[in-house]
């Protein structure tokens, strides 16, 4: 099956329905048959924010929807800190940041090269090592 890594923006997105990409978000998961993956730095960024801006609700549905396997969690490994440091001090005038490093060393490691987010400034700027661009989903 083929796999999509998945950003915090549209695990957001598909819980606050005013937020700009709520709409365009859910119908894309509920139309995609592919595996959603989330590197492991998302999650603690998307559940404060859940938690934050939304509630308890909101940040628990996010532990649940892991817990009951809609989503699969990748770790990190000492490689993919080691790429995401490389990638912090290659783009740290576009102040890419951590989460956002963590998933392109994630995305280059697994090779996949669909990425479901709503940051398009980032990712269309980074040159992933296993392809020539990511696609950038929804």
């Amino acid at each position: 099956m083929p796999a999509i890594l998945v950003d915090t923006g549209p695990l957001y997105a598909m819980a606050d329905r005013d937020d700009d990409w709520h709409g365009r978000v859910v119908g894309f998961v509920e139309r995609s048959s592919d595996e959603l993956i989330v590197p492991v730095a998302v999650l603690p960024e998307a559940a404060y924010l859940l938690g934050a801006h939304l509630g308890p609700e909101a940040e628990q549905r996010l532990v649940r929807s892991v817990v009951n396997g809609e989503m699969v969690v990748e770790d990190l490994t000492i490689p993919d800190l080691r790429r995401i440091l490389e990638l912090l001090q290659r783009y740290a005038e576009a102040r890419i940041g951590f989460v956002d490093a963590s998933i392109v060393a994630t995305a280059e490691r697994l090779r996949i090269s669909r990425l479901l987010t709503t940051d398009r400034r980032d990712f269309a700027l980074i040159r992933p090592r296993h392809c020539k661009a990511f696609e950038l989903l929804p």
